[in-house]
């Protein structure tokens, strides 16, 4: 599938999925799984007991977590800045910078008991947590039973057990209606394109809205990967002649769709996709469809079903 020179282009490409980390609700996911290095404990291997809740003194560093951490009813200290709307209860709290790079010092400066981001990021921010004195922990929204596991976690560590148990139990009854729902009807095979201004990746079935896609029964036509995003290689996804092709489109949502429509009308390989030529084409939503997990999982599924299943009722 791969040219030599293949592996300079899927550098450019996790490059891009990084920096499109900072631009929306929810972080980027880099194209392969970071080194292992020496880490500062994580909540699920954390040995030393935890602060009682009025000492302890968290901050969020990605939208997603603070969203989740308002759902499990605890405070925060230090929170991201985005462009998104973050939940009411942390009106005023101090903003820490964007997911990708937090200013260091402002966080050092809060005096935080517990510092929160996601694993796709460790590889860059680890390091620079360390540098400054500052310990991490990482959790884990590459896939939805990753991201239960890690709220799981947190509800345990922060005393907030019914609240995660809630949470996930939702998740759980709506991806088990769904799949009801959906019972014997025939799986589609599916291409996941993720759009950032100027340039698409394709993901596999390892990226967030692939475990999704793979939770509801698609097929994602790029098998046999172990990373979640992909440079694309357009003869050979035609060769996989999908029957449904899901357009998601991060950072300027606005200016990627209209990338896409123009890559779709000037390169002439699409018209053979068969996607293409029965109208199965789908741009997702920006605010349910981020690069990782995040609260609004239960929709994505939902919103997922229609294109996936069009003949399915909900």
């Amino acid at each position: 599938m791969y040219s030599r020179n293949r592996l300079l282009l899927l550098a450019a490409a996790v490059l891009l999925a990084l920096v499109l980390s900072a631009c929306g609700a929810v972080e980027g996911s880099p194209a392969k799984t970071a080194p292992a290095a020496a880490s500062a404990p994580s909540p699920q291997s954390a040995e030393t007991e935890s602060p009682s809740e009025e000492q302890q003194r968290i901050v969020a560093t990605t939208v997603a977590i603070t969203q989740i951490m308002d759902a499990l009813e605890l405070d925060l200290v230090g929170i991201p800045k985005s462009v998104k709307e973050l939940p009411a209860r942390y009106d005023g709290i101090t903003k820490v910078g964007n997911p990708m790079s937090p200013d260091m010092e402002l966080v050092k400066s809060l005096k935080p008991t517990e510092v929160l981001s996601v694993t796709t990021l460790k590889y860059d921010l680890e390091p620079v947590f360390e540098n400054v004195g500052v310990d991490a922990s990482f959790l884990d929204f590459t896939k939805l039973s990753s991201m239960q596991e890690e709220i799981s976690t947190l509800g345990q560590r922060f005393g907030r057990e019914q609240q995660a148990e809630a949470i996930n139990k939702e998740w759980d009854e709506r991806l088990n209606a769904i799949r009801e729902s959906i019972g014997e009807s025939e799986q589609p095979t599916v291409l996941i394109l993720l759009g950032v201004p100027g340039s698409y990746l394709v993901a596999t079935e390892h990226s967030y809205i692939g475990d999704l896609v793979r939770l509801l029964g698609g097929i994602n036509i790029v098998q046999g990967e172990k990373v979640e995003f992909l440079a694309s290689n357009t003869e050979y996804l035609q060769k996989g002649n999908p029957d449904v092709i899901l357009r998601a489109a991060h950072g300027m949502p606005e200016e990627v769709v209209k990338m896409f429509d123009k890559e779709f009308k000037t390169n002439d390989i699409w018209k053979h996709f068969k996607a293409v030529q029965t109208g199965s084409v789908y741009d997702l939503e920006e605010a349910l469809f981020g690069t990782t997990g995040n609260l609004a999982v239960g929709e994505a599924l939902e919103a997922l079903v229609g294109m996936l299943y069009p003949d399915v009722k909900r």
